[in-house]
């Protein structure tokens, strides 16, 4: 099995490969609009042919939503599902774009050239890094070095109401060893790494009424309790001086990084100072007792997302307001139950009301985090062909957001999930002119060649 043939084929083929990612990235299959269903099922209709021409039995499924994609083939060692989504973000504001959004071109830079367009990054081009990867290996083996399935989703960028249903009603056909994602990125733009720790989400909202009517404060001011003044003192008590969050049980679950990992990203020398920098802050505002990493990657949050009550429109009006509002989110890590956390939360703001004034809460999602174990050697192999390609010890990582489908495949298949992408920081996805280095595309098809070989 020559993987260096295998390289030289990616290398030889690298316009071509361009090419069918400019195809892709031509379809306009943003998901949360209803004006771009029809090219949601271009978007699939173009994948499953694509994947058909390798030989691999593809088709389109039908879902309540956007349709999914799915490919099968047959080979020896593991077992392995591969994962990605075809859809996109919307574009707006279409202003802000320098070209068409999906008129796609590879554009000289500063740094190199990019792929630039609605997708490239987010997540067309990671997914075709993959597809290409096994093309090479077809062109030049024949066949593929394992057994494959891919799972290629189209509202990924709209919730994902159809995944965990079709998940659950076709367990047995998408089971895997393992579960592999290219929807992530190089550590600093440079690192490759494999995410092994995502944290969970937990939202609510709370208001809080005191009066049964906005009250002029001429009148009613310093004798009748204002919400506003209840609630930023509740939202003011959830961290301590050290930062610590103070809901009781909050930390039951939480549990301490191994030591080798914490040895990993200590050696990334995360320069924390540069990356406040870059939108103005200076000190790092978690848990005093850890290092800025530990808080983005691995230990848990608390934050007000937004607060409102009383006028806030132009000019001044002296209003003591009825009803005080907020909307706070949770990131979760290690163990962490969400659900006895909204319980918890909801009791202390229960029990710092005074007369008076009562509280109503509404729930917005409750995700467990995703913690990977690295146990099983094909982490260690595709970590080691990682760092091979890339010339840098590629590391375990962590990251800050959530991304639910790996907690899905470890729920609802069983299957170990295994995160690596090629994104850069600056890569733009959500917003306008977005964009995908040719080195991430070209790197990132030989990185998967190279995992591939390791696996099988």
């Amino acid at each position: 099995m020559s993987l260096d043939a295998v390289l030289s084929q990616i290398d030889s083929n690298l316009d071509a490969a361009a090419e069918r990612l400019m195809q892709l990235l031509r379809i306009p299959s943003i998901s949360t609009d209803p004006a771009f269903a029809e090219n949601c099922q271009k978007a699939a209709d173009w994948l499953v042919a694509d994947l058909q021409s390798l030989g691999i039995r593809a088709e389109k499924r039908e879902t309540p939503g956007h349709p999914m994609v799915t490919g099968h083939i047959d080979g020896p060692g593991p077992h392995l599902l591969f994962y990605g989504h075809y859809d996109v973000q919307p574009v707006d504001p279409l202003d802000l774009w320098d070209r068409d959004p999906f008129d796609p071109e590879v554009q000289d830079t500063s740094n190199g050239k990019v792929i630039r367009g609605r997708g490239a990054s987010d997540d067309k081009g990671q997914l075709m890094t993959f597809v290409e990867a096994c093309r090479a290996w077809k062109a030049v083996h024949g066949d593929l070095p394992c057994k494959l399935t891919f799972l290629f989703e189209g509202e990924e960028e709209s919730g994902s109401p159809s995944l965990v249903p079709f998940m659950q009603e076709n367990a047995a056909e998408l089971k895997a060893d393992m579960a592999l994602i290219c929807d992530t990125g190089l550590f600093e733009s440079r690192v490759p790494s494999i995410v092994t720790m995502l944290r969970g989400l937990l939202g609510e909202e709370i208001t809080i009424t005191a009066a049964d009517k906005d009250l002029h404060s001429g009148m009613y001011g310093g004798v009748s309790m204002n919400p506003i003044r209840v609630l930023t003192k509740i939202l003011a008590g959830l961290h301590d001086d050290q930062g610590r969050i103070t809901v009781p049980g909050f930390y039951d679950g939480v549990t301490e990084l191994p030591d080798d990992i914490r040895s990993q990203w200590q050696g990334l020398a995360f320069d924390h100072a540069r990356f406040l920098g870059d939108v103005d802050l200076s000190k790092p505002a978690g848990e005093q007792d850890r290092t800025p990493l530990e808080m983005i990657w691995s230990r848990p949050t608390c934050d007000v997302n937004g607060i409102w009550g009383g006028y806030t429109g132009d000019g001044f009006k002296t209003v003591l307001p009825s009803q005080a509002h907020a909307k706070v989110s949770f990131r979760l890590v290690g163990d962490q139950d969400p659900h006895k956390i909204r319980e918890s939360f909801r009791k202390l703001v229960q029990d710092a009301l005074p007369p008076d004034c009562e509280v109503s809460f509404i729930g917005h999602g409750a995700g467990t985090a995703s913690v990977t174990e690295t146990s099983s050697p094909m982490f260690e192999a595709a970590r080691k062909a990682l760092s091979e390609e890339w010339a840098i010890p590629a590391a375990y990582i962590g990251c800050g957001g959530s991304i639910p489908i790996a907690g899905h495949f470890q729920e609802i298949l069983e299957t170990t999930p295994m995160l690596i992408g090629f994104g850069k920081d600056d890569d733009q996805i959500h917003s306008p002119n977005e964009k995908y280095d040719m080195e991430s595309f070209h790197k990132g098809i030989r990185s998967w060649a190279r995992i591939l070989a390791a696996l099988s």
